[in-house]
């Protein structure tokens, strides 16, 4: 599995920035949750901050009802006054950082107007302004997206939407892309990678590509509120802003499901906290993962469902020409973790229409990891891994 990091700022605008964060953060491992449990024994990569960007977006869009459900379901509101310039320093805060690339996109029918406020919000909160395109020929419209997408993933997400994603109802499709490049610290020497049984979670074992580094690492030992024991390990990228963080049950019978509540922006902190520097050799195979989700079924199980009902929905806010409710809310994340570090890239989108000697630890077993940007406590990306 995949996961992701929090930490921030002393002045109130720092304190604002953090809370912020903070609130998108527990929004989107809210959500890794809600998937997880439907991809028990499968591995998942997911974007715990793109998938709260997308909703921000649509969130400045939406009145009545519709706002009131998102504010409430996401724990914050970027219409409220000063919001959304502390969403654009965020952003700008982990632009800053090296090796990552965020980018955040408005692709809207060249036919509809939108609103002034609608615009503004954008552009005050994601510095992004709407591209116009002709959703009356869908294919070229998608290939237009998916050749954004690929720009800011550094290509590794070439093909983003599918044929068929979208149709000459469609209105409006919010962006986010996210590309990440990380060296370890310490890097893994490839002439101590071997391969090793690596036991899946259903029952079954395949031999992995086991990477192997004796080093000084931040480490802590837990236990969830139902008695379950596990451990938590950090493992910096270059510069130290950024860093994996590894959780496993210590019981190899224990699924990962169960350090699900354990996956907030709280826990993280006193994880951060209360990890101590010990000399462990840490084990960890090498893998790959590539994600594909279409989240309209997990947001809706959580209480968003009314706006994928066009009858509810309430985007008057975006425009008044037409009604216009999401459609769906498509991921695809790709994660590659070796000896040298982690490529990491994830895309999202709202399509709106008209209608991841010494004491050994070895992660043999399914886990848990996040990305973090520790600054601002971002989590970039999270996952699960439980056959490599």
């Amino acid at each position: 599995m995949l996961c992701l990091y929090v930490c921030f700022f002393l002045s109130l605008s720092g304190a604002a920035l953090s809370n912020l964060q903070e609130k998108q953060t527990d929004f989107g491992m809210r959500v890794f949750s809600h998937v997880a449990q439907t991809s028990r024994g499968s591995n998942l990569a997911f974007s715990p901050y793109g998938v709260a960007t997308i909703l921000g977006m649509a969130q400045l869009g939406a009145r009545g009802n519709t706002l009131k459900t998102l504010n409430a379901k996401l724990g914050f509101s970027l219409q409220e006054r000063g919001m959304s310039r502390q969403q654009r320093l965020l952003q700008q805060h982990l632009s800053s950082e090296e090796g990552v690339e965020l980018a955040s996109g408005i692709m809207v029918e060249k036919k509809m107007a939108l609103e002034k406020g609608f615009r503004r919000g954008l552009r005050k909160a994601f510095q992004a302004s709407p591209h116009q395109l002709d959703f009356s020929r869908p294919d070229q419209a998608l290939e237009s997206i998916n050749a954004w997408v690929s720009n800011h993933t550094s290509g590794t997400i070439p093909s983003f939407l599918s044929s068929g994603a979208l149709t000459d109802e469609t209105r409006m499709v919010l962006l986010n892309a996210l590309h990440f490049q990380g060296l370890w610290k310490v890097p893994f020497d490839p002439k101590m990678t071997e391969e090793r049984l690596f036991h899946c979670a259903n029952g079954s074992s395949v031999p992995v590509p086991m990477m192997r580094l004796t080093h000084r690492f931040n480490y802590g030992e837990f236990v969830t509120p139902d008695g379950v024991d596990y451990d938590v390990i950090e493992v910096p990228y270059e510069g130290e802003s950024l860093s994996m963080l590894l959780v496993t049950p210590f019981e190899s019978e224990k699924p990962v499901s169960v350090l699900s509540s354990e996956l907030t922006t709280r826990r993280l902190q006193q994880w951060r906290e209360e990890l101590r520097s010990v000399k462990r050799q840490l084990a960890l195979p090498r893998f790959t993962l590539d994600t594909e989700v279409d989240l309209k079924s997990t947001l809706t199980r959580m209480g968003l469902g009314d706006m994928f009902n066009l009858a509810k929905a309430d985007f008057t806010r975006i425009t008044t020409e037409e009604r216009l409710c999401v459609s769906k809310v498509l991921q695809k994340v790709k994660i590659e973790v070796n000896e040298k570090g982690t490529k990491g890239s994830a895309a999202t989108a709202a399509i709106m229409f008209s209608r991841m000697a010494v004491e050994e630890i070895t992660l043999d077993r399914p886990f848990l990891f996040l990305i973090q940007h520790k600054p601002t406590g971002a989590v970039l990306f999270m996952g699960q891994v439980n056959q490599p």
